[in-house]
């Protein structure tokens, strides 16, 4: 696993970054029985980053979005996003202050079309929902959706039922959905498992355009694609951070390099 750390960074070290830290979290910890998935996690990104967390299975990576995303609720510490605290909020307040997240595993309506599935997206955040108003009413909708399909370039499978979609595109869709909401800080979890060759190089080329109106947190096992996105890499070990630099400080790391051997 080491050798694959070595991997030349596109990005220069203070690339997207800017004063103010968007989130940020604060002794955060979370136990399951006598195990400590968290524990006291300090962290903060920046607005514009592309972020990367990367560790061994059962570091807890996933726990510590399920807490940012309103999944689980954490035992201690806070979360606080643009200096507010949304600790345990649930998912759809959470989604409502600006927070978004693809899933591990596709979180689509199979049997919607692909143009759908954004659209209710879109609606979710803008409108209420009425049984009197059809949401063709809701012309700002429509073009939101058609926007969001366009950005992520799924506009020629707009009328495609989701679940006849290719991995890649499923999963890109889900990208779609969660841009519809509207974030100021998406939230993906392994967004090219699964994926050929073709399609993750497509959708690491998606993530870099979005990222330039969004802030990015990516959980991915893929060092190519880590090292290659990400302006800074948070190393999850034991439920704890075990170090946090930029991909070329990551690769240098003798600690992190450790971990990565020894799995």
């Amino acid at each position: 696993m080491a050798a694959r750390l070595s991997i030349e960074v596109p990005f220069p070290a203070d690339a997207g970054r800017e004063d103010a830290a968007l989130l940020r979290t604060q002794d955060l910890t979370v136990r399951f029985g006598g195990l400590a998935a968290l524990n006291n996690v300090n962290f903060e990104v920046r607005r514009g980053e592309i972020r990367a967390i990367i560790g061994p299975n059962g570091a807890g990576k996933s726990t510590f979005f399920n807490c940012l995303t309103g999944v689980l609720r954490p035992l201690s510490g806070r979360i606080l996003f643009q200096d507010e605290d949304i600790t345990g909020l649930p998912s759809n307040r959470i989604s409502q202050k600006g927070i978004a997240r693809s899933y591990q595993i596709t979180n689509i309506l199979p049997s919607a079309t692909t143009f759908e599935n954004v659209r209710i997206a879109a609606q979710s955040r803008r409108h209420g929902w009425s049984l009197l108003t059809h949401h063709r009413a809701y012309r700002d909708i429509i073009e939101k959706a058609e926007a969001v399909l366009e950005a992520v370039g799924l506009q020629g499978k707009a009328d495609e039922i989701a679940a006849n979609l290719s991995h890649g595109e499923q999963r890109n869709l889900e990208i779609a959905i969660a841009l519809a909401t509207e974030p100021q800080l998406l939230c993906l979890d392994e967004p090219t498992a699964g994926m050929s060759a073709a399609e993750t190089h497509e959708t690491m080329a998606l993530v870099r355009r979005i990222a330039k109106d969004l802030t990015i947190l990516i959980v991915e096992h893929d060092m190519q694609v880590v090292m290659e996105l990400a302006h800074r890499i948070t190393v999850f070990h034991y439920g704890a951070i075990l170090a946090e630099g930029t991909p070329a400080e990551i690769q240098r790391n003798p600690r992190v390099l450790e971990v990565y051997l020894k799995t």
